[in-house]
Order: structure tokens, then sequence, then C-alpha cells
């Protein structure tokens, strides 16, 4: 339905040629963008939703006392989340309310564009399911320690005041609630408090994903990444970082670099930074937070992907 709407106003009201990039780029802007606004807004009520069962110092004391385990809890959540970059962030803003300790949080933000049933399925079909299942652990593996160093760091005061934690007013999700009725609506008030925050930085940001998409031709990329030897994990991690782009656009340029003899590890490191890092992403982050801690974050997931992509490299005999 969002698909037909976003071409009616592309190709209808617009009546843009179905082959020009403008026409691509309006399209793209359109589906995206609608999509993640109601998809956030739908996944922020239910979240708000459930919260209203549960105690904040509650969560906050068990999540602290599991150590490392929250984070890998936080992984797993994201791993089971059908979340791009951009889509994560609102959830980690309300995981953030909710006073879930920051490198918990970051877990989630990180692994829930990195593995999903989407790129899972699409995978399986492209590359089998020893890769797919190494894909998989390599990404909570990612997921999970990088969480546990970035909350390791006592980064807390780089988030921007009114997203820290108790920043309206108290523990609201202590309230006393009476039937069902107050606890949809107290869901859809979390929701339209992030939405309010958040839908002119999610315009931008899917705007720029949108620019890059369709303007920065395929080959080029496989053209610089063929030219730079054993720098081509790091090169192939650092071109995929600005980009961005759904699964199923990502899954078959990684198997078409692959395809063209680049070793396994550097066509996957490549589809793990334009999963989980990207312009747009960075763009709606700058809203919850300030730059030195959106640096941090992407400095550490970058490492993370750069060293996941030569241990594909040494291990391709075996996966393959």
């Amino acid at each position: 339905m969002l698909q037909l709407i976003a071409d009616w106003f592309t190709f209808s009201i617009f009546k843009l040629d179905i082959n020009s990039r403008a026409a691509q780029v309006l399209n793209f802007f359109l589906y995206d963008s609608v999509k993640i606004i109601l998809l956030l807004f739908v996944m922020i009520s239910v979240i708000g939703f459930l919260r209203s069962f549960l105690s904040q110092e509650k969560i906050r004391a068990w999540i602290t006392a599991k150590k490392g385990w929250g984070n890998f809890f936080a992984s797993l959540f994201g791993a089971v989340t059908p979340f791009c970059s951009c889509s994560s962030i609102p959830i980690f803003i309300s995981f953030l309310d909710s006073g879930i300790p920051l490198g918990v949080v970051f877990s989630f933000l990180i692994t829930s564009p990195l593995i999903n049933e989407y790129l899972v399925v699409l995978m399986l079909g492209f590359f089998g399911w020893k890769i797919t299942l190494a894909y998989v652990i390599s990404g909570m593996v990612i997921g999970t320690f990088a969480g546990i160093i970035l909350g390791g760091m006592k980064l807390e005061k780089h988030i921007e005041k009114d997203i820290v934690p108790g920043s309206r007013g108290g523990e609201t999700c202590d309230i006393k609630f009476k039937g069902a009725k107050a606890r949809i609506l107290f869901g859809i008030n979390e929701a339209k408090f992030v939405v309010k925050k958040l839908w002119l930085w999610v315009l931008v940001g899917v705007g720029t994903g949108a620019l890059i998409h369709n303007y920065v031709p395929q080959e080029a990329v496989q053209s610089l990444v063929g030219k730079t030897g054993i720098f081509s994990v790091p090169i192939a991690t650092l071109i995929g970082v600005p980009m961005y782009g759904s699964c199923a656009a990502i899954v078959p340029i990684a198997v078409v670099l692959f395809q063209k003899g680049f070793p396994l590890g550097t066509a996957l490191a490549f589809m793990m930074a334009v999963a989980a890092l990207s312009l747009p992403e960075a763009i709606m982050l700058r809203r919850a937070m300030k730059l030195k801690l959106i640096a941090v974050f992407f400095a550490i997931t970058t490492s993370g992907i750069i060293f996941t992509g030569y241990l594909f490299n040494f291990l391709q005999k075996v996966l393959i």
C-alpha cells in the first residue's frame, strides 16, 4: 500500500519519468520516510504499553546485576526485530528514557540493523547456511562487546538533556494505571512525544539516504575496493559507513562483490557497514546525543566490523 501511494505521488502527481534518478530519489524518500514514521509510532506505542506493566527501577536493577548478560539480551532483542539503522533509533531513545543503561541500549542499536529476518533469509538464499550462521553470530558478538565497551566509558554526559532518563519529570512507568485504556493512551502519548522530536530528523536522514542510494554507482564501489589489496576490508567498511540502503539492496551488492573475486570478509564488511552505520543514522542520532558520543559509537562499531571482516577472510575456506 505504501509503495502504491509513493508511486502515485511520484508518477501521477509529480509526473516524473519512471526511469529518471529524480523519480527514484523521490519514490525512495516518500516510501521510506512514511514507513519509518509509521513504524516508529506503532512500535513506540506498543513498547510504551508494555512498559506500563513494568517498574523502571526493577528493569534497571535486573539488567545492571546481570553485567554482560544485559548487553547480550539487548543484542538478542535487536537480532529478532525487523529494523534498519534509522528505524532502530526511536526504540533506542525509548529505552534510554526507560532508564536502561547506555551501553546496553547501544548493544540493541548496533545489532538491530545488522541482523533481521529479511537479511537472514536473503543471505541463506545467496550464501548458504554456514556463512549466514557465522554472520549472525558475529553480529551478536559485535553488538554485545561494543555495548560493553561503550557502557564502560561512562559517556552518559554526552546524551542530550531532554533525552536523559527522567527528563520529563519522574519515573513515568511507575504510575498506577487504571485499566487497559489508560495503558494504551500512555503508549500513544509516548509515541507522540518521540515522533514530535524525531520526524524532521527522519525526513532529513531519509532524504540524504535517498540521494546516496541513487547517485552513488555500484560500479565505482566495486572498482575502488578491488584496487586496495590487503586494505580492502577497512576501505570497504569506510565506503559502506556513509551509504544507506535496504537489506534487499545490500545483500545482492555483497554477493556481486564476492562473485567478482573479492574476499568473503571484505564483501560482508561492506554489507555490515551499510546496514549498521549510515550518514542518515548519524543525522538522526544527533537529536539524541552529542557529536563526541556519535563519533565514539561509530568508531568502536566500525573497528568491530573491520576485525570481523578480516576474521571472515581468514576463515573463508572453512565457511565455503
